[in-house]
């Protein structure tokens, strides 16, 4: 998509609130998938389903310390200011990136990796169709600037040696507070699982596949 399409604020808000709508059934998808299947590794008994989960739990709080993180640098200043600084100055979009982490890691806390880049590759197909909408709304805001911001910084694949930081931050503690608690929701996917199991050994649920 064109980075010159005019979008208005107006669109950007009905963009983020579909994408939130999608997001929720992507999170119900996800879930009955976690329901429906086992990992493979836990009915062979082998450690790769223990290491899996654990990696999904760090990936997890990757995302919401990054999340964090990237808040102390936008302060709520995307649609007012091109933020450029800091994790914005190594990829354009840091939030949908720890993001994505999370998702994986949600998935992985099944112990499955097919299902965990299922959850990544469903939360990366929405971002790039939002983050392509966005960049239109920042194109006709920042004409000036944004054009060679999109130039000299990656959409989504961090380029790590750009970084630039803050001479100062102008913090919101509401927001981070907000962000935090809101990211921090993806941990109730820890006590899920342990319900999952639960149910499973006591045939409440039905398993129909394994997955490696």
């Amino acid at each position: 998509m064109s980075l010159t399409l005019p979008v208005s604020g107006a669109d950007l808000q009905d963009l983020q609130r579909k994408r939130k709508l999608v997001l929720l059934v992507g999170i119900a998808f996800c879930i009955a998938l976690i329901l429906v299947t086992d990992s493979s590794w836990r009915v062979a008994g082998s450690r790769i389903h223990r290491t899996v989960q654990w990696t999904g739990l760090l990936l997890m709080l990757f995302c919401i310390l990054g999340r964090t993180w990237c808040t102390l640098y936008i302060g709520g200043l995307k649609k007012r200011e091109l933020v450029t600084k800091g994790p914005y100055s190594v990829v354009r979009n840091p939030l949908y990136l720890f993001t994505l982490f999370g998702a994986g890691g949600f998935g992985a806390l099944s112990g499955s990796m097919v299902v965990a880049l299922v959850c990544a590759g469903f939360a990366a197909i929405v971002f790039l169709i939002v983050a392509r909408q966005e960049e239109a709304f920042l194109a006709a805001a920042f004409p000036a600037d944004y054009p060679a911001y999109a130039a000299r910084v990656p959409r989504f694949w961090p380029r790590l040696r750009a970084w630039q930081d803050a001479d100062e931050l102008r913090v919101k503690p509401h927001l981070v507070h907000r962000t935090f608690l809101d990211a921090s929701l993806i941990l109730l996917a820890v006590p899920l699982t342990g319900l999952k199991a639960l149910a499973r050994d006591f045939g409440w649920i039905s398993i129909f596949v394994n997955l490696p």
